[in-house]
């Protein structure tokens, strides 16, 4: 039997999907309500195009059978809140903790749908938001490096000569330096490699500045490290207050959202709890819509998804 000819039979008769309860809705939505548990997390991902969906998952599955219990169409609060509440109230009561990002949507379906639930801002969303504030500064020296080497060039030219950028002693020149050195400034020192501290050598050296975010970045790191909420929270407050010391304009905006956020980034410290199911769960669906090469018909890839985790 061709394969074609196979995935026909599949999809219209041995799979179940023209009989399937949720067939109707499953594009705007779909609940599985006794997969429901004490401890959730909320996420969204790309299904199609671009188009974003919000995944509500439950850790004890690990995701595998039993994570999904809703997926809906949108990002919207209203929209996740309505779906949600379609859970009897019993069961929502129930629910302690809620895992999430740093959106105001997210926070606002959990408050409305989990009246008891405690909401916990993913430390891995936190970390992420100052490291983008480290490689943003980055970035802006490094295109002020391109910038600079572009006029070098232009002179050169003007006096018939080739230009020739200096290059480091460990063979990087100023624009590959700091293109290179992307990695290094996401990872803590005690892993990196010997080219790669020789390389953080003169980039600190060449950039205090740099040297400077980096060691405040790796600050905030260190204060999950902590497992007494209390030390935590003074140790928070203490990165809030230098990060204005610090004179670095990038971690501003950064520091603002984490204050705003404060409560429930220290509410990680009472289970030590993380996004990391959703975001292994989100990894999975990507990494099935790439080994169909797509998603062709969305009704049915929900169905699937369903089969596999619902």
């Amino acid at each position: 039997m061709k394969a074609d000819k196979l995935r026909r039979h599949y999809k219209k008769t041995a799979s179940g999907f023209d009989t399937w309860d949720q067939k109707d809705h499953s594009e705007e939505y779909m609940l599985f309500t006794s997969n429901i548990g004490e401890y959730l997390s909320l996420d969204e991902t790309s299904l199609s195009q671009g188009e974003l969906y919000t995944y509500l998952t439950n850790k004890q599955g690990k995701g595998k059978k039993g994570s999904l219990v809703a997926s809906i169409k949108g990002t919207k609060a209203k929209d996740i809140s309505s779906v949600i509440a379609k859970i009897p109230l019993e069961s929502r009561l129930k629910v302690k903790e809620v895992t999430l990002d740093m959106a105001r949507n997210m926070e606002a379906a959990v408050i409305t749908c989990f009246p008891n639930a405690q909401i916990v801002v993913d430390r891995f969303h936190v970390v992420k938001l100052v490291l983008d504030a480290v490689q943003h500064l980055r970035v802006e020296l490094r295109w002020d490096a391109i910038a600079k080497e572009n006029k070098a060039i232009k002179k050169a030219r003007k006096k018939g000569q080739k230009f020739k950028p200096t290059e480091f002693e460990n063979g990087d020149t100023l624009k590959q330096l700091l293109a290179r050195s992307r990695y290094i400034l996401a990872k803590k020192e005690s892993k990196w490699t010997n080219n790669q501290l020789i390389r953080a050598e003169i980039l600190f050296q060449k950039f205090p500045q740099l040297k400077k975010a980096y060691n405040h970045c790796m600050q905030l790191r260190n204060i999950y490290e902590n497992h007494c909420k209390y030390h935590a929270e003074e140790q928070l407050n203490k990165w809030i207050e230098k990060t204005l010391e610090v004179e670095i304009e990038q971690f501003y905006t950064a520091a603002n959202s984490i204050n705003y956020n404060k409560e429930n980034i220290l509410n990680f410290f009472n289970n030590r709890n993380t996004n990391a199911n959703a975001e292994s769960f989100n990894a999975k669906i990507k990494l099935f819509r790439a080994n169909l090469r797509g998603v062709s018909d969305i009704k049915f890839f929900l169905f699937r998804l369903h089969k596999l985790f619902a």
